[in-house]
Order: structure tokens, then sequence, then C-alpha cells
């Protein structure tokens, strides 16, 4: 939490008037119930059309800010309080007070002169405090020690941050953890279908955006220069889709055949399926599954306006198929599956305060149940390919090897086998897809391919 994390450059531009007032209040519903910070951005953002990009832009990054340092924030705000009580019980500290100081310690954390501050700390604790002590590298962390020091200093809750360690290793949960506390990249996943990635290059540059491509996706891009990517002319023409490099690896490690039909059996809103889709060159055909109408629904749209017509999106309900989803008819089986989404804590900070260890353990058993159902549509000599956005082993390889200890039929496909050693090791172990935010820059993705033998 320092001007390196959180900051574009050194000092702050610190949030006045409305902008501020709407800080604090989006902010606040977020604690509420630790729901979607994007759903809350987007309602404020709505009922206050009269900002400013520039004040927008400073809202978002500021919650997100706060979301993500709460308990730090927290341990800092409960230090300067009896900072205060020590020199004379100050009066009681409403939430609102309580909520304003640890917004004015972010922004002191960040780079804002502490002169800046002094005004305002004065007003809410009725005494002045040496703020010095707000931005000291061990603020807040008081007596804590082992794990418990480690998950408040990088705030987050104890817990999460021992599976990690356990999963991970202390250094490199350490690393991860540090990395899933700054701003994830703007990056887009180019439509091949309507042009190359480099002729998107340079129509985006005709609206005076420079992106350069990805360095681990050969259709990715990332965004230099920040914008709203949805209100391009490219984005409306469906020239490209945002999504995370992470994710664009696992559409391409389903590797769909020249003409193949692929089943996409979580499609939610489609991002992998319109990927998928593309991958496909608008050949083929995909069926994308979920049990949201609604999620489909907007699928077909971005469908639409990708210029792809090679998919259908259906609705399921439980483990009632379409008649379409003939069982063994279907070269690749992906199954992109609900999982505790640990590897998007950059994009949803709000996560980690919104889970529980009983939340994360109730996942493999779904997991698995999904594998158990699709796994019957893959044709002989096809794949299933089981893919999270979560970083535990109990949500990821434990969950295959369940699987395979129910479909002994099935065998692991190492991900060398598809994209050749030095890029399977690249890009995980050789045998499944393991991406992280601290060593490839991406979201947090896991994918295994698991093939059925052809029938003798």
């Amino acid at each position: 939490m320092n001007a390196k994390n959180e900051s574009a450059g050194g000092s702050v531009r610190r949030l006045g008037g409305q902008a501020r007032t709407l800080t604090l209040q989006i902010a606040a519903e977020a604690r509420a119930e630790w729901g979607f910070l994007t759903d809350f951005m987007a309602s404020a953002f709505r009922a206050n059309r009269q900002l400013g990009s520039g004040d927008r832009r400073l809202i978002s990054e500021t919650v997100y800010g706060l979301v993500r340092w709460e308990r730090r924030l927290e341990a800092v705000v409960d230090e300067l309080l009896a900072l205060a009580q020590g020199r004379g019980k100050p009066e009681a500290l409403s939430p609102a007070g309580r909520q304003e100081l640890k917004l004015i310690v972010y922004e002191l954390r960040n780079g804002l002169p502490m002169e800046a501050a002094k005004a305002d700390v004065r007003r809410i604790l009725r005494r002045e405090v040496d703020l010095a002590k707000a931005t000291a590298d061990d603020a807040g962390l008081g007596r804590s020690a082992g794990i418990d020091r480690t998950a408040l200093q990088l705030s987050y809750p104890t817990w999460m941050m021992e599976r990690l360690v356990t999963d991970l290793g202390a250094a490199e949960a350490q690393a991860l953890a540090a990395a899933m506390n700054t701003r994830a990249p703007l990056t887009v996943r180019s439509n091949g279908v309507k042009a190359s990635r480099e002729e998107l290059v340079a129509r985006l540059a005709e609206e005076g955006v420079v992106a350069r491509p990805t360095e681990l996706s050969p259709t990715g891009l990332l965004f230099e220069t920040r914008v709203n990517a949805f209100g391009l002319s490219a984005f409306r023409d469906g020239f490209f889709e945002v999504m995370d490099e992470g994710s664009q690896l696992v559409a391409e490690a389903v590797a769909p055949p020249p003409g193949g039909r692929v089943v996409d059996a979580c499609a939610g809103a489609g991002g992998k399926t319109l990927a998928l889709a593309a991958l496909l060159d608008g050949q083929g055909r995909i069926l994308a599954l979920d049990s949201n109408g609604k999620k489909l629904e907007e699928l077909r749209r971005r469908a639409r306006r990708a210029g792809l017509s090679n998919l259908a999106a259906r609705e399921v309900h439980g483990v009632e198929l379409p008649a379409e989803a003939k069982l063994g008819a279907w070269d690749r089986v992906l199954v992109d599956a609900p999982c505790s989404g640990l590897g998007t804590l950059r994009r949803n900070p709000e996560a980690r305060w919104r889970l529980t260890p009983k939340t994360i353990d109730g996942f493999p058993a779904q997991q698995l149940s999904l594998m158990v159902t699709y796994a019957p549509l893959v044709a002989p000599g096809g794949r299933l390919i089981y893919a999270t956005c979560t970083l535990l082993r109990r949500e990821n390889e434990e969950v295959v090897e369940r699987f395979l200890a129910e479909r002994p039929d099935f065998v692991i496909m190492p991900l060398k086998e598809i994209w050749g050693k030095e890029r399977a090791a690249r890009l995980g172990d050789g045998t499944y897809l393991k991406v992280y935010p601290h060593s490839h820059g991406t979201d947090g993705f896991f994918a295994a391919v698991l093939r059925l033998p052809p029938r003798k």
C-alpha cells in the first residue's frame, strides 16, 4: 500500500467535493455485504453521469485500493486512535468518521503530503496525531507474527494466506499476494475473424490508442493507453473483446481441430466461447451451455457483434442437457467450472473478504459433478478440458485426480504434447496450464486436458 503499488506516479491527486463523497459511499456499499464491486461502481456512475473521465478513473482506483487494503487500513486507523487516546480520550468516532480516516490513511500511504491531511485528521479526531506513524513500513502490524503478520501486512484474511502458503510455499505465496494487490492490465483478444492482431493495432492507433502484442497469448493486445475500451469504435465493430491473457490461454489449450465440434459447458457470457469460435475461424460448431439465460443472451449479442455464426447458446437446468448435446459426439468439451476465483483478486478485490473457508471447501464437489456430467459428451479420441480461475490444489489438481478415479478411461494429456515442451513449461509444469499474476502478469488460471482414447 504505497505509491509504487497504487499511484500512477508519486503524489496522488486528491479527491474532493462530490467525487470524494461518492468514493466513500461506494466503499461503504461494498463493505455492507462485499458484493461485486464492479456492480456498485457501474450503478454509482450511471447515477452521476456528470462526472468527468478523470474523476471516474480516480474514484475507481481509490475505491479498489480501499477495498484491497481494508484489513491493513483498519489496523492503521486503530493505531492512530490509540495515539489520540494516549493524549486524552477523544470523542467517540462515528462510523463515517472512521471511514473518512481510512481514506486519508490510504492517501497518505500513496504519496499525499502529511501537511495536506493534518487539518482533516484534526477535524475527525479533535486533536493532532503524528501522521508519520500512518506511513511507516510497520504501520498497523503491532505485535502480529508469522503468517498472520504477512496476511495483515498485505491485507488478506489469515486463513486465505495460510492456504496459499500451504500450496505454493511462503515466498511464492507472498509474491503472489503482493501482485494481486496491484491494478490489473487492460488486455483484449483480437478477433481474427475480422482482422489480424497487427491490423487491430493499426485500427486502434487511429483512435489514439497505443496497444502492444501480449507475450504469452498469440491473440492478445495490452493497452498502454488508459481508455474506456467499450467506447471505442473498434470494440463496437467487433474487432476485439476485453479478455485477460490467461483466459485466452485457456481457450487456446482447448485446441479445437479445424471444423471441429466443441461444447463450452459453463459458458456464462461467453468470453471463451467467442475465443473458441474465432479459433475455428467461424467454421465448425460451438454449443454454449449455461444455467443463466441472461448471460447467454449477452453471449448471443457479443457473437453478433463479432460476426460469428458458428455457435448456439442453450440454457440448461441441472443434469438435463438439450437434445443437441449428443453423447459421444464432441471433439472438445470445456468445463470452465465455477470456483473461488482467487486468481482474479486483482480485478475483484472484494472477493477476499466475501469468501470463507466453508465456501471454498464447497466448490470441489460441484466441480467434480460438472466434469462427470459433461464427460459423456466427449467423442472417442476427443478431449475434456477442465479449467478454473483459482489457485488452490483442492479446486484444481485434486479435482482432476478425483475425476480420473471415477473415469479411468480418460487419461491426462500433458500440455507439452499440445504446445511443445518449452512453451508448456513456461505456462505451467509441462502437464497443466498454471499461470499466476506474479510470474506471468496474467490472472491466475489452471487448465487440465484429459483425452478419451479412441475405440480399438
